[in-house]
């Protein structure tokens, strides 16, 4: 039996690695939520806002998925909260792995009903890191093949609009 699982991350921005991982969870879930964590630890390029409606747009078309947001708090509370079987997280290297696998350690003590599932992205996202993705779009290079058309034009936008003050 399929049930709901949580995808939470940052997602800033929302990579096609991040997509990549979602249609997978969907193959395990009949839904998944994306959630978009504030994370008062990390500056972001895009706020909240924009983050929804970037996730929104490139998920539109995928069918049982939604997003929500995180506004502080824990992730095992939330995922109580929400009644989820899962929390999904992307592994791409092994340095994820061990942060990763402390988190869900973590959040087994804090909600032992959820189980985190760990799901790898084709290897073509392996290396693509939302960080990465905002270095390389803000000096200029191509990240078309790394994010949705959407995505892009919101990458643009933001560095223009910076160039401009």
């Amino acid at each position: 039996m399929k049930r709901t699982a949580i995808y939470p991350g940052t997602f800033d921005p929302f990579t096609n690695g991040h997509l990549d991982v979602l249609e997978r969870a969907l193959t395990i879930f009949e839904r998944v939520v994306v959630v978009i964590a504030e994370n008062s630890q990390k500056s972001t390029l895009f706020d909240v806002g924009e983050r929804q409606a970037m996730i929104e747009t490139v998920i539109a078309p995928l069918k049982g998925t939604s997003v929500e947001v995180l506004h502080g708090g824990l992730l095992a509370e939330y995922a109580h909260s929400k009644g989820v079987a899962a929390i999904v997280r992307g592994v791409r290297q092994v340095k994820d792995f061990e942060y990763e696998f402390q988190m869900s350690l973590l959040n087994r003590h804090l909600n032992p009903e959820v189980t985190t599932v760990f799901l790898m992205p084709n290897v073509k996202y392996t290396y693509v890191a939302s960080s990465i993705i905002r270095e390389v779009a803000m000096l200029g290079g191509d990240v078309s093949k790394f994010v949705h058309p959407f995505v892009l034009d919101m990458l643009q936008d933001k560095f223009e609009a910076h160039k401009a003050n």
